[in-house]
């Protein structure tokens, strides 16, 4: 069978599961969950892949909500195909995750639809914590990814991208261990732990001046003490770290933690700086995959802007990213609301449930398959793949090893605006 009759028949597979495919992404959004909680999100989604006729492991790859089903010829070469589906606190599917997992779905179910007419393996895998957890780096030290030639999957926002803008992000939490006093009978007795958490404020304020323009630093006070005349005993901060890219992370990662113990020095106080677990790392597009996913896209009538046009410094942060450096991935981005509403915003919670958002999820589902389609039919098209990946290995290579610390905390994620 043709590739273009192939692509005709994945698309009318995935036309027969809207229905199931809009209902699983309104349950979805229905249900929020946060990051590493997603027990309803992960039980619906592979309830309905088995329901299909496929094998699910359930706690894949050491995360108890991710999942994994494996499908296609062995030997062949293997595409994996991506499901998100944490919500944000307070604010539920403000990142549209529910249109991310029910694309990754429908994409999924419809090549296994194919049958003996699939040249490829798909990997298709429910990763969660992505908003907070860095689950796809705590996949990948379990071996999501071996094994495994390219991955994809598509997110929603605005408007239709071929990538999405995207750097690397630490997160670290900061406690300071101070003495509690009566501020004004016996102020001599005290360590201010406030104080050390505003000198270190302070300090990293100074430190911006001071850093490239694809850097940034931002943080909040979290708890500054109980009452105005006790000496704050404890204070507690968190920050965010980005770079524009994991190398440049790592060392400015160093830069902040020095600004930490500035805090606890000119205090007295004991510094407690628990950086995360994961780092998300910055995204590194295959643009020959990213070129036949644009090609899928504009045959489905998406019309995508062009990545050129976007506001200079405009980036987000995904764990996406880290599976990038990996192997030759793209994270494409599809409209569900009008340009002017944003993600991680209450206002785009609601257009991830409206009808543009349900037409996106089969768009996405098809354009993800035909992509794969291709992936899987043309040797030109993995060479070309493969051959862009390589071009920064070295950088790729030190990326990753400074990724995942395993003495860190689960603290690290963020998607898009975050």
């Amino acid at each position: 069978m043709s590739l273009n009759n192939l692509k005709r028949e994945v698309c009318t597979a995935i036309d027969a599961l809207r229905g199931e495919l809009v209902e699983a992404s309104h349950a979805i959004h229905a249900n929020p969950e946060l990051a590493f909680e997603e027990k309803f999100a992960s039980a619906l989604l592979t309830k309905t892949v088995e329901q299909h006729g496929l094998s699910v492991e359930r706690g894949a790859y050491g995360c108890a909500t991710a999942y994994a089903a494996e499908f296609g010829p062995k030997g062949a070469p293997v595409m994996s195909l991506l499901s998100e589906y944490d919500a944000l606190p307070g604010i539920g599917h403000a990142c549209g995750h529910n249109v991310i997992a029910t694309i990754g779905l429908g994409a999924a179910i419809g090549l296994s639809k194919l049958g003996a007419k699939l040249t490829g393996r798909v990997r298709y895998m429910g990763t969660p914590a992505e908003e907070r957890g860095g689950g796809k780096e705590v996949m990948a030290q379990h071996g999501a990814f071996d094994g495994v030639d390219a991955s994809m999957m598509v997110h929603p926002a605005g408007f239709d991208m071929v990538t999405m803008p995207v750097i690397a992000l630490a997160e670290v939490e900061v406690i300071y261990h101070g003495r509690a006093a009566h501020a004004s009978a016996m102020p001599a007795r005290g360590l201010n732990a406030l104080d050390a958490l505003v000198t270190a404020y302070q300090t990293i304020a100074q430190l911006r001046q001071h850093i490239q323009q694809t850097e940034r630093i931002h943080g909040i006070i979290v708890d500054g003490g109980m009452a105005p005349n006790i000496v704050p005993e404890r204070a507690s901060g968190r920050f965010y770290v980005r770079a524009r890219n994991g190398v440049e992370l790592a060392a400015l990662k160093k830069r902040v933690q020095a600004c930490f113990e500035a805090g606890a020095l000119s205090t007295g106080t004991r510094l407690e700086a628990n950086w995360g677990r994961v780092d998300c790392l910055d995204l590194k597009t295959n643009w020959p995959l990213a070129h036949a996913y644009e090609a899928n896209a504009k045959a489905l009538g998406r019309e995508l802007l062009d990545p050129a046009l976007l506001p200079p410094g405009l980036a987000g942060s995904t764990d996406m990213g880290n599976v990038s450096h990996r192997v030759p991935s793209i994270h494409p981005i599809i409209q569900v609301s009008p340009a002017n509403v944003t993600i991680h915003n209450a206002e785009f919670t609601a257009y991830a449930k409206s009808e543009r958002a349900d037409q996106a999820v089969v768009d996405g589902a098809k354009a993800l398959a035909m992509t794969t389609l291709d992936f899987f039919a043309s040797t030109d098209l993995r060479i070309a793949a493969k051959a862009d990946f390589a071009k920064s290995n070295d950088l790729s290579r030190a990326a990753v090893a400074s990724a995942y610390h395993k003495d860190g905390i689960l603290l690290a994620g963020g998607c898009g605006c975050c």
